[in-house]
């Protein structure tokens, strides 16, 4: 149990997937500080920018990017998948999702021999359920893995098709092209499921309408049981199943009053649409982006810049905004040490990618440049595993 545990952890700080990147090189990202960051690479439909930036002594959030065949057949479908993935409560949830939610695309993509809304649904629940039997397993020596989860935030990119599936806060948008004015338009397409929207109380309120508590104002933020802003999430096993709401997990989760059904979901909400040749680019950002610069500041960031290093430049704004709220000068503030840094900020994670109309209108049998590359973050030594190891 030990070891599979070190292992998971291991697998969240591997910097890149692809078997051909040698750590350090341009092909595998590079690290600078907190910040891991790969200005420019080539996917089936165009080029992409990644970044992500530390905050939390364990960096939580996780995202991929994975560009060729979506299944496991020589006759595809092709196209690219794009992933984030922002965990909460600790790391294993996030980690988890990187490891098995492509996988089991692919899986279903095989099935059916092509790529719909239903091979994501599938996917979604097959990596909760899996994530799900991590949590029975280890629940008797690591009780708190039950508090922890992640947000799901995943595009693909198929034959001219963007299929977007989302449980949490995390936000893609959309730059389109106004030809009549040259400006670049922000497009939000996917749904969020925080409750600060009261569209998302609402609808947690009509699902548990003998629970007058269901949703609670804590200190000025609104919060599922006042313990959580977001309603559908991969993980949370303890909102989720009642028999790990209960000893030995902490007493900050636990309910006062058993629950008969799950109070958060898993459930993604799920929009498929055409790409036009107006469409530029898209970007997949957890809400750590979100909280300091709006959809059309992000898009004019983008649009105004070349396309490398777009996810970096993106990350660099969000940090400039944050120094500012504090009044304090932006080089300070990267001075500022992880796990301090979450005072200032949250992890936050980008990926760019940009839509060149030619190939996005290629057949899903195009097979493309083939990419696998993961998010980096400030590796754990081994002793760091230490503390949670001495917990079995």
């Amino acid at each position: 149990m030990i070891v599979a545990l070190m292992n998971l952890f291991r697998a969240c700080w591997r910097p890149s997937s692809n078997q051909h990147a040698r750590a350090g090189s341009d092909a595998a990202g590079r690290q600078d500080g907190l910040l891991w960051y790969k200005d420019t690479g080539q996917h089936v439909n165009g080029e992409f920018s990644m970044a992500v930036v530390q905050a939390n002594n364990l960096l939580e959030d996780q995202c991929q990017i994975e560009s060729g065949s979506l299944s496991f057949l020589d006759s595809g479908p092709y196209g690219t998948f794009v992933g984030v993935y922002d965990g909460h409560g600790g790391p294993e949830t996030a980690c988890y999702i990187n490891d098995h939610l492509f996988h089991n695309l692919k899986r279903f993509a095989s099935e059916q021999n092509s790529m719909s809304a239903d091979v994501l649904k599938k996917a979604y629940e097959a990596t909760e359920d899996g994530f799900f039997s991590v949590v029975t397993k280890q629940w008797p020596v690591k009780p708190q893995i039950a508090a922890v989860g992640s947000c799901c935030l995943v595009g693909v990119i198929c034959g001219g098709i963007l299929y977007v599936a989302n449980v949490g806060d995390s936000r893609v948008v959309l730059g389109r092209h106004v030809k009549a004015t040259g400006e670049v338009l922000a497009v939000q397409l996917s749904a969020e499921h925080n409750v600060s929207i009261e569209s998302m109380r609402k609808e947690l309120q009509s699902m548990h309408p003998e629970d007058k508590h269901i949703v609670v104002l804590k200190h000025n933020v609104w919060r599922v049981k006042g313990l959580i802003q977001v309603c559908r999430s991969i993980g949370d096993a303890y909102l989720k199943k009642s028999e790990f709401n209960r000893e030995p997990l902490y007493a900050k989760f636990r309910l006062r009053e058993p629950f008969h059904k799950p109070i958060l979901s898993s459930e993604p909400s799920i929009s498929v649409q055409s790409l036009q040749p107006h469409d530029q680019f898209l970007i997949f950002a957890s809400d750590g982006l979100w909280e300091h610069l709006t959809n059309q500041e992000a898009v004019e960031i983008v649009h105004s810049n070349p396309c490398s290093g777009s996810a970096r430049r993106l990350i660099k704004a969000a940090l400039q905004e944050a120094a500012k709220k504090r009044e304090m000068r932006y080089s300070d503030l990267k001075k500022i040490d992880r796990g301090v840094r979450r005072h200032f900020h949250d992890d936050i994670t980008v990926i760019v990618v940009f839509l060149d109309s030619s190939l996005v209108s290629r057949a899903s049998t195009y097979r493309g440049p083939s990419v696998s590359l993961r998010g980096g973050g400030v590796n754990l030594r081994s002793n760091t595993l230490a503390p949670y190891a001495s917990q079995m």
